[in-house]
């Protein structure tokens, strides 16, 4: 993965949140490296309040931003000192942990922070990036995959287990890194869902995830699993109208609102339905939880959208009464259809939607199978 720093542009870029703005498009414009909101930044800024009194402020990406075309104004301002505080507590429900970030925030027109931002102001460092790189992602979720990790970085990250994002994994964050980084750390890995760099300057956070990612790329190469080999087929024919239109007043109906379903006939579409280990590689869930609202856990394989809806339901029932807070059940309906003749078929509320889902599983395809590879490739050495 190359850089895409440009000095002259850089300079374009106004003071050291300017240059926040600058390197978040740049990770943006990577669709491999964050997709559609996906991915969050920092930068820690000193700046006086109403009394004249310097505080520490974390400027951080504001939730479902896009990287990509995000400026000043899509950065909340939060105060550190109040959020390195609540890191401390034994437990904090993600709802009040919500709260207190709106409670904490400096603007009262600024964007409700990131998720992840009391994960960014634990941190010691001033600029933090955040992605869900292709490459990063297709190595975790191999078997062994944390293996492989601490092979490909060595002691230059520090490997931290999946925990759903939110206070809990910053409190194992704030436990952790600590005890685990030194001198030369330079970024982060949540396994099964996403890697951070850091850096003094915005060019080296962002450099340093340029690097990162780059030594997956070079591992997935040298154990044949980064170039996808697929088979040479014919785009199957443009699916029957009243096929799509079945499908799409089920699945409306399931989901209790009309839903637009757009179907991907094209060659590489058609090999991936088509894969032997289909159900393997497809059912296990998602490569990075930033999908799951976009994507749901795991696409419908043919058309019983009933059983799918019933699946979804008891899997849902299942795991509430584990859950700490009250959950509220997403529609069962899938977004994504992987069928033999409708190939891959992708849903939402617009066409949009549609569209945004379709991106997302494409790069879940590429990180599936080179997944896939990997694991055949290293028991074959």
């Amino acid at each position: 993965m190359n850089s895409l720093w440009n000095d002259t542009e850089a300079r374009t870029f106004e003071g050291e949140l300017g240059q926040r703005v600058y390197s978040s498009q740049l990770l943006g414009r990577d669709p491999s490296l964050v997709l559609h909101g996906g991915g969050n930044t920092s930068v820690k800024l000193e700046a006086p309040n109403l009394f004249g009194e310097n505080e520490t402020l974390l400027y951080v990406k504001g939730s479902g931003a896009d990287l990509e075309h995000i400026d000043a104004n899509g950065f909340a301002p939060v105060r550190l000192a109040p959020l390195l505080r609540l890191a401390t507590l034994p437990a904090l429900s993600d709802p009040e942990m919500v709260n207190q970030l709106r409670a904490y925030t400096t603007r009262a027109e600024a964007p409700a922070p990131s998720v992840e931002t009391l994960l960014h102001a634990v941190l010691p460092h001033r600029y933090v990036d955040h992605t869900h790189a292709d490459a990063v992602l297709a190595v975790m979720n191999s078997r062994d995959g944390a293996a492989r990790l601490r092979e490909i970085y060595g002691d230059s990250v520090v490997i931290i287990p999946y925990v759903m994002p939110g206070f809990d994994l910053a409190r194992l964050v704030a436990e952790r890194y600590p005890a685990e980084s030194h001198a030369k750390t330079i970024g982060m890995i949540l396994l099964h869902h996403g890697v951070f760099s850091f850096g003094q300057s915005a060019r080296e956070s962002y450099e340093r995830m340029i690097d990162l990612v780059t030594r997956a790329e070079d591992y997935l190469a040298r154990h044949n699993a980064w170039t996808i080999a697929l088979p040479a087929l014919t785009p199957g024919p443009v699916p029957l109208r009243h096929d799509l239109a079945q499908l799409r007043q089920q699945l409306s109906r399931i989901a209790g609102c009309p839903l637009i379903c757009t179907a991907h006939t094209d060659s590489r579409s058609l090999a991936f339905v088509r894969r032997d280990d289909l159900v393997r590689l497809t059912q296990q869930g998602p490569v990075t939880p930033d999908h799951v609202i976009r994507t749901r856990r795991v696409p419908m394989l043919g058309r019983d959208a009933q059983v799918y809806a019933e699946d979804y339901r008891q899997a849902f029932e299942a795991y509430h009464p584990t859950a700490r807070a009250p959950k509220v059940m997403l529609d069962p309906a899938p977004r994504v259809v992987l069928d033999l003749q409708l190939g891959v078929c992708t849903l939402g509320r617009s066409a949009r939607e549609a569209a945004i889902v379709h991106d997302i599983y494409s790069h879940t395809m590429d990180i599936q199978m080179r997944a896939a590879r990997l694991c055949i490739s290293l028991v074959g050495e």
